[in-house]
């Protein structure tokens, strides 16, 4: 009898040890998905254009059509301490045209403030579109206090475009920034009074720095 007990209790330690390392598993896969859902999410989005998400391009377009589209521009910066706005709020461009623009930002706070954009494009659809060749997208950029840069943008809108059912009648679109903090900085307020600040500046090397 007491054999039988004792063959029914390891059994169910070792049923137990197995589902607490079935558990286990389950959650380090969970952890490890999470940390690749951002990567994973980005490639989908830059593949699909989903969510008015760009494509990247080495080079522009083989072809230039003689259709033009209005290209507009918008910038935001809600918690940072940051002007931001574009140089011009929009250009006509012919579809296939390489074309380079301008942001220019500037540190309104006393003290050095490193900042990163995230973009989209509207319509939506038109992201699976819109190639940028140069963008100072999801690079930090640290301003010292005072500082002013311009942020060049090179982009072109595929000619492909013009073959896609929703695209039909499409006189625009618009190529949207926000700034912000990168996780972890702490938030800054803007100052009034720009003072001289740290050595280092680090950031994108296409970006134009001002006195």
């Amino acid at each position: 009898m007491a054999g039988n007990l004792d063959r029914r209790a390891g059994k169910g330690t070792r049923l137990n040890m197995a589902v607490a390392g079935v558990c286990a598993a389950v959650c380090v896969g969970m952890v490890g998905l999470s940390y690749a859902a951002v990567p994973l999410y980005r490639v989908f989005c830059q593949v699909t254009g989903y969510g008015g998400t760009t494509q990247r391009a080495a080079e522009g377009a083989s072809r230039v059509l003689d259709r033009e589209l209005t290209v507009r521009f918008d910038a935001n910066a809600p918690k940072i301490p940051w002007s931001f706005e574009p140089a011009q709020s929009e250009t006509k461009a012919r579809i296939g045209e390489t074309r380079e623009i301008h942001y220019v930002a500037q540190n309104l706070s006393d003290h050095v403030v490193r900042g990163r954009a995230s973009f989209n494009v509207t319509p939506e659809f038109a992201g699976a579109y819109f190639y940028k060749i140069q963008c100072f997208c999801f690079n930090d950029t640290t301003l010292k206090p005072g500082e002013k840069i311009d942020m060049p943008v090179v982009f072109y809108v595929d000619p492909a475009i013009v073959d896609a059912e929703e695209a039909r009648g499409l006189q625009a679109v618009t190529l949207s920034y926000t700034m912000f903090q990168p996780p972890g900085d702490k938030l800054a307020d803007a100052g009034t009074k720009p003072l001289e600040a740290a050595d280092e500046i680090t950031g994108d090397t296409s970006i134009t720095r001002r006195d």
